[in-house]
Order: C-alpha cells, then structure tokens, then sequence
C-alpha cells in the first residue's frame, strides 16, 4: 500500500517536499491576507508593519498597505530569502486621514519562521476609540519558488495587465462604464418583471434538479432483462457464488510495471498562477492542432499501430491532453487498468449519489465513456421501494444477503458494459464495511481497477438538510404520507449504518472530508497515480454544493453576424449594441443583491463591447473562451466556402447530423473537441466559483459549456442551438442544476 498524503481546498500537498525547502536557489513567496465579511470600515485601510527583511520599520507611518483582493479581502504578498531569520509582524489599521491614530491589533506579535507560522491564524482584533471591535479573519501563506518561476510570473503579470495593443482595454477591470443618454432612449429598457423574457427551454434542458438523481443512473439491466438471479447467492460478504471470466494480461503483451506504488497529491498549482483574485484567472491552453495531409510517415504510424477491438471501443472520444494519456494507458498500462471503477463510500445523506452524478457529468464531457450504477435503484426494482429501516440492520440477514446480491447485481453490469467498451463506471452505494468491499475488490479482479471515493461531512446542518431532501425525494418515502415518520424511519437506518461504518483504509482511495461547503475542507489520496484518477481528484478538489447562477449569453450581433461571414473579430452591429444595453439593465437587476459576482469574456472585442455597458462588476478576459478557430475559413461566407473549398463545405454547412462535426478540424484551426480540451480550466473555475458568473462568449464554445451542464452527449454538441440575444441561467445548488432561459430582443 502506498503511503497517504493529503490536500487542502487549494490543492497544495499538506506534506512540504524537503527537497524543494532546502534548495539553496529558491525564494520564500509569502502572502499575507486579511477578509472581513461582516463590517466594512471604507476609512480605516489595512496594513503590514515588522521587521526586516518583511517590512523593515515598526514605524505606523511606514507600515505597508495591503491591496484590495475583493470586496472582503485585503492582500500583502513579498520575496525573502530562503534563510531569513524570525520575521515579527502586526496588522494595523490606518485611517485615510494622515492625522488620525492608527490601530495596531490585539495580542502578541505574529512570528514566521523557516516559512513557517508559529502559531495558529488566529483573527486580528482591532479596539477603535468609540468601543466597537473589528475582526479580520487572518490567511497566512509561504510558499518555494524558483527565481526563474517568480520572474516567469512577473512577466505573465505584467502581460495580462498590459492593455490590448488593438482595443486599449485591460484584461481585467472593474469599471463603471459611462451610461449616455438613457441607455439610447427607452428601447434598452427592460420591464420590471424579468419573468417578462423566460422562454421555454428545450426538452432536453439542464433540469436534472427536477428530478432524483438516483433515477438518473444507469437502468438495471440484468434484473430489467429477465436476469436469473438464483445464480447468485452472496453469504457473508463473499464474492457472489457464480461462475466469472477473469482476463489475465498476457505479460508478454503488457507492460510489466516494478511493483512500486505511486502515490501523488494530484492538482496542485503554482502559488503565483492561482492566487484567489483576478490575477489567477489568466487560462491559456492554446487551440488544437493543424490539420495536416496525411503523409507516408503517418500511414506508417497507424498501420503499424495494433489495437485489440475492446481497446479501440474503449478510447475516448476526445484530443490534445485526454486523447495523448488514452494511448499511453492503453499501450503500457495493464488491461484491467483500461476500465476504472470509483466505488462510491459513506453514510447515507452524506451527498454520495450527488458527487457520483457530477463526476458522471464531467468525465462524460471530457469524452470518458462512463456511467452511473445505483444500488438503490436495483434494490427498489427487487425487493421493492418501501423497506422499514430494519431492512437495513446490519443484525438481519435476510437484509444483508438481499443487499449484497444487489450489489453483486449492479457491479455485474457494470463490468458487462466495461467490457463491451466503458471506460468509467461509477458505483453509488454506502459500500459502508470492510466485507462489502473485499466483495467487490475480489469481483473485480483482473477486469477493472478501483478506486474508492469515501465522503464524510461532519456538519449537522448539512446532513439534517440532506436528510429531508431524501425524505422529500427518494421513492424510498414516495409512499409515506407523514413527512415526520419518514424523517424518524430514516434516522433509524442512518444510525443503523453508523453502527457498523468502517472508514476505508485498504487499496487506492479518496477522501472528501467536510468539501460540500465551499469553505474549507481536505481531501486525502492514497496509492492515485495516472492521467485520469488525476483528473476526477483535481475535479473534486474545486466542487462545492453552494448555490449561485452562471448566466450563459453569446455577444450581441455582430457586423460579420450581418454579413453571414464566420469568425472574424469585428464590432457589434447597431442591433448588437442595443442588446448590450439591455444585457447591462438585466444583469444589473438580475444580480443586484451579488457583490462578489463577475464578468468573464473571451478576447474578441464583440464580447469585450457586449460587456462593456455592465457596471460595478469585475470583467475578466479568457482566451480560452474565445469563437473556434475556424483556420483559413475565418471571415469566409458559406458561399465562399463552397465555391473554394467544396469538400470542406460539407462538414462546415452541414445540418443533417450525417458528418461528424465533433470531430472535423478546421484547415488549420480547431475541432470541437479541441475547443472541450482548452475549456477544461473554465469548468473547473466555474465550479470553484461561489458567486455569480456571467459568461459572454461565442456559439461553439457555449454548446459546449451547456453541453456540460445538461449533460448533453457530445455528438450532439455541435447541433446545439444556443441563439443571439439570449440568456441561458444554469442555477447550480444543492439539487443539481436548473436552468432557465431569457430572450431579450429578437
């Protein structure tokens, strides 16, 4: 078993790498940050003062201001050396007068020692003249950097904060946008009532809110099909009594690892790449690649390349980073390595079947094949969906025996499907005690790899509120009229799980302890190595279940719009600024209680101009959200396309869904799966995110971003109508998503 390492909210391994701290080239990167969000005193500034080499005076008049990081936070960051000695320092708070008394905090000096705080964050507490006590909340951070990484991230500073050499806008600001002449009269209006522009949203609509998510999960096809269940006979949590095919790797086919095992805290980021202001949202992954002739090299490489059918139906469908770590599993890693299965661990409404239903949802837009096992819902379908809380009483052995065949039932499936080419499967069970998953580690022997996901929350507020959503929810309680003995029936079972749980501490393992939230929390890996199990711990690392919109809107019409041209990088046309306008008037009422809310467009000025009527708002340019690169057709009617370029016109203009449009590449330009890869960091960052976001970007790249929400396949992606002048709000909670739509102007 591989030694245990874990991971704070950010990402950064709790374990420092001593290496790292004794490398005699490194600087210490120290941030120091204060928030406080309850009371807000617009005079009183905070500051820094200590002693060498961190501020270097205990003078209050030449102490070091902090500088804005958002509404709430204030931020001090500096380089010192490696070797410094104990650094002591205070927060104080200077008024904007000069000639007003400063207010040094409460209590002892703050001292750093070896990047290291010798003692607890504790809040800074400031005594002003008139009796009333402020409190910050105190963050501080030291991390080793290279000179090279700090002044690499200088000069990415200094770049994104330079102003664009073609529109002289900035990357980021916070500007209040000058609003002439009434917004062009009355006609940028907007009624009251913003139910006014709802619009039916499609039948295939981000709605999964609306119903329960168990549900959602794969159907039980052994049991659905006629499956004879009185092959299996599951005693004593042992593997279930039937006959099973095991595939061996030939070792002389498969690449032979030494028997080491790797273990990683995988997502970690560079302290200077991803501070939490503005500053850390500079992504740029690049487009994909050129689509070149094929040449005799190429024929070369894919007749020479062999894969087995069961390898070809299990590679994604996906490019750059997903596709290149595919090949590379498929070619060395060992067969039952192809298949991945994350065995869902926890008490009961402690959010497991909602996690399992988000990372179904991400892996599938990556292009994984990947599907969502239940055992609840085989459970309901067999034994039937009204079983008292003394079902589930680990004291009763008809119930376990009933529940582990279930369970042998559903993981079954699963590896059916694995091995008639899934990739991920996902399976959603309290799997609570060591017995039940010695059963399913013996059942997956040769055939698939595991990986446990265990879920622990510790707040009771939150477990209560999960609680009576299930009671609300489930079609366990479907039948119960009295809502008060559905809850007391439930408790009894939870307890009867918490009798017998049993934390996992064998084979590979994540755990999320306390993340739903938001604020906080750890997750622990143990033995995860690989692309993939990277991916889902870095996507776990950045989820919480806090609720907030994220409002998805194309810019407003544009002057290549008019001219039926594609791509290009013109100005709106005068309908697409009169959108912006309103745009601006629903936001701000929309939003007009969310102060941390923000702005994000991609780098073409005709979402920079449709952004640029929101006021009191951070604006936050990605490149990554910019149109698909469509090549050399950029700027290019249909009809041009099709006198020049005949045979590229039937992927460009086809509507019939008979070309693979997922995969086309523009001549030298991108694919729709290129364009999923490079959006990879904004999912991310919209799940990270907490407040509002609103997003005005391009038609390729919002099908994709909707499609993640809705959970669209992707060879529909492509097909997706996402039109002008409309408002998609996706509202992300506890429940799932939502989604509601607005059409301002025709």
């Amino acid at each position: 078993m591989g030694t245990g390492a874990s991971i704070d909210r950010e990402g950064v391994s709790e374990e420092v790498n001593k290496d790292r701290i004794d490398e005699a080239c490194g600087q210490l990167y120290v941030s120091l940050k204060m928030e406080n969000n309850r009371k807000l005193t617009a005079n009183l500034l905070p500051h820094v003062y200590g002693s060498l080499p961190l501020v270097g005076s205990w003078d209050p008049l030449k102490a070091l201001p902090m500088e804005r990081d958002s509404v709430s936070m204030w931020e001090l960051s500096c380089v010192v050396p490696p070797n410094h000695e104990t650094l002591d320092f205070k927060f104080l708070l200077k008024p904007k007068d000069n000639n007003a008394p400063c207010y040094v905090e409460e209590g002892p000096n703050r001292l750093l020692i070896g990047g290291a705080l010798q003692e607890d964050a504790r809040l800074a507490l400031f005594r002003l003249d008139n009796g009333e006590d402020l409190e910050y909340q105190v963050f501080v951070k030291a991390d080793r950097v290279s000179p090279f990484d700090l002044a690499a991230s200088w000069r990415a500073y200094q770049d994104n904060f330079r102003p664009s050499s073609v529109r002289w806008m900035p990357d980021v600001s916070i500007n209040s946008a000058p609003q002439t002449g009434g917004e062009n009269g009355s006609s940028a209006g907007l009624e009251l009532d913003l139910e006014h522009y709802v619009v039916p949203a499609p039948s295939t609509s981000a709605n999964s809110a609306l119903v329960y998510a168990a549900n959602m999960t794969e159907n039980p096809r052994s049991l659905i099909s006629g499956f004879d269940s009185s092959s299996f006979s599951v005693k004593d949590g042992g593997v279930p009594a039937m006959e099973m095919e095991v595939i061996v790797p030939d070792p002389a086919k498969v690449f032979q690892s030494s028997g080491m095992v790797e273990s990683k805290s995988v997502g970690t980021c560079s302290p200077l790449q991803k501070q939490e202001s503005q500053r850390g949202l500079f992504v740029d992954r690049g487009v994909g690649s050129p689509r070149l002739v094929k040449s005799s090299s190429s024929n070369i490489f894919t007749t020479g390349l062999s894969l087995d059918n069961v390898t070809k139906s299990s590679m994604p469908a996906a490019a750059g980073a997903v596709a290149a770590a595919a090949v590379a599993d498929q070619m060395l890693g060992p067969k039952e390595d192809r298949h991945l299965a994350i065995i869902l661990v926890g008490l009961p409404a402690r959010g497991k079947t909602f996690t399992a239903a988000k990372l179904t949802r991400y892996l599938r837009w990556l292009g994984h094949s990947t599907k969502h096992f239940n055992v609840g819902k085989y459970r309901r379908l067999k034994h039937g969906a009204n079983q008292s809380a003394d079902f589930f009483r680990a004291d009763n052995p008809e119930g376990v025996e009933a529940r582990n065949e279930v369970a042998a039932l559903a993981f079954e499936d699963m590896i059916s499907w694995m091995q008639e080419g899934g990739q991920v499967g996902i399976f959603d069970a309290t799997n609570s005690y060591k017995k039940r998953r010695n059963m399913l580690m013996k059942m997956a022997e040769g055939r698939c790899k595991i990986i446990f996901l265990e879920t622990i929350c510790n707040d009771v507020n939150i477990i209560e509120r999960n609680i009576r959503l299930k009671i609300q929810q489930s079609p366990d309680y479907a039948e119960e009229p009295d809502f008060e003995a559905g809850l007391q029936d439930f408790k009894i079972r939870l307890a009867n799980y918490e009798k017998v749980y049993e934390p996992v501490e064998e084979g590979s393992y994540i755990k999320m302890i306390d993340m739903v939230s938001g604020h906080g929390g750890q997750i622990q890996v143990n033995n995860i190595s690989g692309y993939l199990p990277g991916r889902i711990v870095f996507f776990l690392v950045n989820t919480h279940l806090t609720p907030r919109p994220i409002l998805l809107t194309r810019h407003g019409e544009s002057q290549d719009n008019v001219r039926g041209r594609i791509g290009g990088d013109t100005a709106l046309s005068e309908a697409g600024e009169l959108y912006s306008k309103k745009l601006a008037n629903f936001v701000k009422k929309r939003l007009k209680s969310e102060r941390a809310a923000s702005i994000w467009t991609s780098t073409l000025q005709r979402t920079i101009l449709t952004a640029r009527p929101i006021a009191g708002f951070p604006k936050i340019q990605w490149r990554a959200l910019d149109e698909i690169n469509a090549g050399v057709c950029d700027g290019m009617t249909y009809e041009e396309i099709k006198k020049n370029m005949p045979e590229e016109y039937e992927y460009v203009a086809d509507v019939s869904r008979k070309k693979d449009k997922l995969r086309y590449r523009y001549p030298r330009g991108e694919s729709y799966l290129d364009v999923i890869q490079r959006l990879e960091p904004v999912i991310i960052e919209l799940e990270r995110q907490r407040a509002p976001v609103v997003v005005i970007s391009h038609q390729a790249v919002l099908r994709a971003l909707y499609a993640y929400f809705a959970d669209r396949p992707l060879h529909e992606i492509p097909h997706i109508e996402v039109p002008l002048h409309t408002i998609i709000e996706i509202q992300m909670g506890v429940t799932g998503v939502q989604e509601k739509r607005y059409k301002l102007m025709d």
